[in-house]
């Protein structure tokens, strides 16, 4: 088959062997553009979650309440997902899944590039709500692109890897975050933030090289070009019009309300966790402020790495224990793992040796729900629905995940703002997020071994 073909609609599985045998030559460069999109929508994420902190020290005028604004920045950011996510997904389903990726991947590089000259915390803001349109809208139709391609019994295993595959953009930016921190410790730069938002948005130039030979998949051209399916495409009164469709998205919403919420109210910040850790421990030592900024950023990066080998192993094995116990109980499991291995790290984390395997627990179990939710939400939905539908459950619960920071905020800012350590008592409070997701999880249907809806 010509690289440039794409693969016939249906494609036998072979019943016995590694699912990967199963794929052909054009699908396996399927799994790879749509692994590098995601991968590289994902490096942008992480160097903002490393260039926060450091920015706002920057932008904002002396005396300012650095933690509450960099809560309101992500929140800003996340509302930029969301739409950009809620108005992609939709196009997703209506002008194609390749030319909606296209739009995400540059949308974010552009903006991710332009963050690196902000003035004050107004124009990051923007520049960061701006990316997020671009960001919310990968997700849904890389997943959507990929499920449509892989025969059925790939398929689950296909997504999970493509999934974790986004560890290794967040590994990078970690990695970009110590030779950075390296830099300032030596003076060879003023900070970490700027040169990173740089670096974020050149990834895109490979991407769109290899966009030229990407097609369609199959179903959506031909429920694009049905009568019936055409005229229903990429539609939210259709969407919540029939009773299957709309019980699905408000079950997948609560599910990935509870992983969002808990991955960027709370796991993420374990960055800035580290942060007051280490600078505790640096004070006294006799280093320059300088250094100490250096050294933090260099730790930083080392909780970064840590967290996401945990993640590349806890997203690759979902896709695997999903296969043989099924997604609801594999679903039960992570949300139960992710409260207790995050709430351990919120109340114990005091040491160095502690970054290199609480971190990475915390890592592998909260992260390991969005291999799930790659793998479930596109077996939910329909073609003529599946990029609106999966964008609809993901980025309406960012949407509403985006208030998580916000009251992390609060929490930190006013309710524990006498304690000795706030972060610590309002990332304990804020694990009890994980709990919506289990209440969904009776309402949610089994779709093991099923094919995609049509």
């Amino acid at each position: 088959m010509h690289l440039d073909a794409p693969p016939p609609a249906v494609i036998p599985s072979s019943a016995t062997g590694p699912w990967y045998r199963d794929l052909s030559r054009y699908q396996w460069f399927v799994f790879v553009v749509a692994a590098l999109g995601w991968l590289f929508d994902c490096l942008d994420q992480q160097l903002f979650i490393l260039a926060r902190r450091p920015a706002m020290l920057e932008l904002l005028p002396p005396g300012s309440n650095v933690d509450e604004y960099s809560n309101y920045a992500t929140s800003i950011f996340m509302v930029g997902w969301a739409s950009g996510g809620l108005f992609l997904g939709v196009l997703g389903d209506r002008l194609g899944r390749v030319k909606t990726m296209l739009i995400s991947i540059l949308l974010y590089s552009l903006f991710t590039g332009l963050s690196s000259f902000s003035v004050s915390f107004y124009d990051f803001t923007l520049f960061r709500f701006l990316t997020g349109l671009g960001v919310g809208g990968e997700f849904a139709v890389g997943v959507a692109l990929v499920a449509e391609v892989m025969p059925d019994r790939a398929r689950p295993y296909a997504l999970g890897s493509l999934q974790a595959l986004s560890a290794i953009g967040n590994i990078t930016a970690a990695l970009i975050g110590m030779a950075l921190g390296g830099l300032v410790h030596g003076g060879y730069v003023a900070n970490v933030w700027r040169p990173m938002f740089l670096i974020g948005a050149l990834p895109a130039f490979l991407v769109l090289v290899m966009f030229r030979r990407l097609k369609e998949p199959e179903r959506w051209q031909h429920a694009s070009h049905e009568g019936a399916a055409a005229r229903r495409l990429g539609s939210y009164r259709v969407l919540f019009g029939d009773p299957r469709w709309r019980k699905n998205a408000l079950v997948g919403l609560a599910m990935a309300f509870s992983g969002v919420v808990g991955l960027w109210a709370i796991v993420f910040y374990t960055m800035d966790l580290v942060d007051k850790v280490l600078r505790k421990r640096f004070a006294g030592t006799g280093m320059t402020p300088q250094e100490i900024d250096g050294a933090v950023a260099f730790w930083k990066g080392i909780t970064s790495m840590m967290l996401n080998l945990g993640a590349f192993l806890g997203m690759y094995s979902f896709g695997i224990v999903t296969q043989r116990l099924g997604r609801k109980l594999t679903f039960a499991m992570a949300f139960i793992a992710a409260a207790l291995s995050t709430a351990a790290v919120f109340a114990f984390l005091n040491e160095f040796n502690q970054i290199f395997w609480m971190v990475p627990l915390m890592g592998f179990c909260v992260l390991s729900l969005f291999a799930g939710y790659a793998i479930y939400f596109p077996e939910l939905f329909p073609t003529y629905l599946r990029s609106t539908g999966t964008s609809f459950c993901y980025n309406v619960g960012r949407f509403v995940a985006a208030i998580g920071p916000a009251v992390l905020g609060i929490l930190t800012s006013v309710v524990y703002v006498n304690t000795a350590e706030p972060l610590r008592y309002a990332g304990l409070t804020m694990c009890t997020v994980f709990i919506i997701g289990l209440l969904a999880l009776p309402f949610a249907p089994e779709t093991r071994g099923k094919p995609l809806p049509e």
